[in-house]
């Protein structure tokens, strides 16, 4: 199967935002973008803390922040997305976010400045509510980690998609609302850098100045970080899915730990999922 995400070209994103139509049980699919992505003027220092890459890892990029799909009931107090095939994302809305280590605690354990590093507005995976307070995967070492944020800090949205990346199979499936739709080639990281398993969720979206580089046209930055590296380029080792200059290499053991799409797809990948959507890696 191909990835069934609907196309546009890199313009459409200044109007709205790892492929037409999929082959599934014998049928053909089509899905339509439900999600619009407005491109920042911030341009990075590079993309050289993705630990995927091959080649130069030294491309400016610009960030692509995620519009919210829709806005959560504020009584939510359920864990997020159990038996119904969403998940609830929530997005700071000031400069910066407040991290506690529990709800009942009087003062943050620690902040995060909002947008990032990388011109991209902080985005949390939610895991559960309780009044007042979201618990969220958090985008800090060691993977799995997770904080309570304050509801007066943050929007909330739904995303009804999800990604699994199946290591053995190589292959990375797309799953709206519960229902596979979608299926691509992947690369993984070797032996030695291997892509770490587990959940994590799509952090950034950055697109390099050279689509034609190491990293493709687009390149999705998760909040996990390599176990097996403590750096990359001089910055921290991020996993990443990105595209690549090496398409011959797709469904082997060769990055230092990322996910490399064909370009084609990571297109089409970038163009309809939004930021937040949760990633499970599995073996």
């Amino acid at each position: 199967m191909r990835l069934g995400l609907a196309r546009r070209p890199a313009s459409a994103h200044a109007a709205g935002p790892d492929s037409g139509a999929v082959a599934v049980a014998g049928s053909r699919l089509r899905l339509g973008v439900v999600r619009t992505t407005v491109l920042t003027a911030s341009l990075l220092v590079g993309l050289g803390g993705l630990t995927g890459c091959g080649g130069s890892g030294g491309d400016g990029s610009q960030a692509a922040p995620t519009k919210p799909l829709a806005q959560v009931r504020s009584q939510l107090a359920a864990i997020a997305g159990i038996g119904q095939g969403r998940s609830t994302v929530v997005t700071a809305s000031g400069a910066s976010v407040d991290l506690y280590s529990a709800p009942t605690d009087t003062q943050p354990s620690s902040t995060l400045a909002s947008p990032n590093q990388n011109g991209v507005k902080r985005v949390f995976l939610v895991q559960a509510k309780l009044p007042g307070w979201w618990q969220v995967m958090l985008p800090v070492a060691p993977n799995g980690s997770t904080g309570w944020v304050q509801a007066d800090q943050v929007t909330a949205s739904e995303t009804p998609y999800r990604i699994v990346v199946s290591r053995g199979q190589h292959s990375l499936k797309v799953l709206k609302d519960g229902a596979p739709i979608a299926e691509e080639p992947v690369a993984i990281g070797t032996t030695d850098t291997p892509t770490p398993g587990g959940r994590f969720y799509l952090m950034e979206l950055l697109q390099p100045r050279n689509p034609k580089g190491a990293y493709g046209p687009y390149a999705f930055g998760l909040n996990g970080f390599s176990t097996s590296m403590t750096s990359f380029d001089g910055h921290e080792p991020v996993i990443g899915i990105h595209g690549t200059n090496e398409p011959k290499l797709i469904g082997k053991d060769v990055s230092h730990g990322c996910i490399r799409m064909n370009n084609d797809a990571i297109t089409r990948l970038a163009q309809t999922v939004p930021l937040g959507t949760p990633v499970d890696i599995t073996v």
